[in-house]
């Protein structure tokens, strides 16, 4: 997710503390949310099943989360932007708390930029996101072929990515379709409706595991 706000500035790809900070108590957090949700220690799941879902979450939703914000801030920076990742708080506790009851609502946060912008440069920031999520996607589904935890991680990562590019896709208040659609509804289309699709599929034919 991205959120713009401002000025313009040079480009610089640069980390302060708070938002390193900020990326890695989100990394952990979805990751331990996710856990909990696939492997209820709460509910009678294992501890070693728990602690095996969390590191299987910290490789493929991790992984899929960090890249996706991290993809947003490195194309804002590209277009003049004064970029940085906050979380919010109060949405990964929700996320935790949602998890704990058998669901899971995360929006970890979002990188805001800020600058002078057209139209078309905030929605190539907003588009990088998923885009990124649909590659990782790729990379993870070779993956799949292997027996026991390589196909697994490589089936959570092409399910999360899917996920995550589609969610992030709708066209509906801060996520990034929105910024797409009111630029370009042809592109907008072009990943949307192949995200959803795919993401569909996976869910109703190949499942989490």
């Amino acid at each position: 997710m991205s959120v713009q706000t401002g000025r313009r500035s040079e480009p610089e790809l640069s980390f302060s503390d708070k938002e390193l900070l900020d990326l890695a108590l989100s990394w952990i957090t979805l990751s331990v949310a996710f856990a909990l949700m696939l492997a209820p220690i709460h509910r009678g799941a294992t501890m070693g099943s728990f602690i095996l879902m969390v590191g299987l979450s910290f490789v493929t939703v991790g992984v899929a989360f960090l890249l996706h914000e991290l993809a947003h801030k490195v194309v804002a920076i590209e277009h003049g932007q004064i970029a940085e990742f906050r979380a919010d708080y109060q949405m990964l506790f929700m996320a935790i708390m949602s998890a704990l009851i058998g669901f899971l609502f995360a929006a970890p946060g979002a990188v805001y930029h800020r600058g002078r912008i057209t139209k078309r440069e905030n929605a190539m920031i907003s588009l990088a996101g998923p885009v990124t999520n649909l590659l990782l996607a790729l990379l993870f589904l070779p993956l799949m072929i292997f027996p026991n935890l390589l196909g697994t991680i490589g089936q959570m990562g092409v399910w999360i990515n899917l996920f995550l590019a589609a969610f992030n896709m709708i066209p509906f208040g801060p996520l990034d379709g929105k910024s797409i659609y009111n630029w370009n509804k042809g592109v907008f289309a072009l990943v949307f409706i192949p995200s959803i699709l795919l993401a569909g599929y996976v869910v109703l034919f190949v499942g989490l595991f």
